[in-house]
């Protein structure tokens, strides 16, 4: 298997070059479980943020990055963009986005509990990597939808194109393989 070595935040990562589809690849970068890239990168994207109130991320692999920086910055609570209409949701705010690795349309969800904590905050959306940034374009609708400020975005990795991007923050750029 091809791997592509990568250096976050002092931490090193062989990452597994994956077939997305017939002329597309990509490094496989899963944070989920990785404490040590999680904590690092989190100190860093801290560094680099301006004042916010209040951070939130699409469920679910940004969860362990956000709940690190809302620790670091002493905040009480984040808020997750669910994939999916709860039970326990009245009144959700919904928009949609296709991400690179899930190739289809898929719904993001915010409760209306989480869409009042929002209203009139300094908002800061958190990933772990920033691709097409169809994801991080659908979050910021719904803060906007929430009567939140968005003041910045971050991730960990900027994918591709993404890297060019003067409105994210980013620790370091991660490429794509096109065939």
């Amino acid at each position: 298997m091809k791997k592509y070595c990568i250096e976050v935040a002092g931490v090193k990562r062989e990452l597994p070059i994956i077939q997305i589809n017939d002329n597309l690849s990509i490094a496989s970068f899963v944070i989920i479980g990785d404490t040590e890239i999680v904590c690092a990168s989190a100190k860093e994207i801290v560094k680099r943020m301006p004042d916010v109130d209040m951070i939130i991320t699409a469920e679910a692999k940004g969860i362990p990055l956000t709940f690190e920086i809302s620790r670091l910055l002493n905040m009480k609570k984040y808020i997750v963009a669910r994939k999916s209409i709860k039970p326990y949701m009245e009144s959700p705010i919904i928009d949609e986005a296709v991400s690179i690795t899930t190739q289809k349309k898929q719904i993001l969800v915010l409760d209306n509990q989480d869409a009042l904590e929002l209203k009139g905050k300094r908002v800061a959306i958190i990933d772990d990597v920033i691709s097409t940034g169809e994801s991080l374009s659908a979050i910021e609708r719904l803060v906007e939808a929430a009567g939140g400020i968005v003041v910045a975005k971050a991730a960990i990795l900027a994918e591709g194109k993404a890297k060019l991007r003067k409105d994210i923050i980013f620790l370091e750029a991660l490429p794509i393989f096109e065939e």
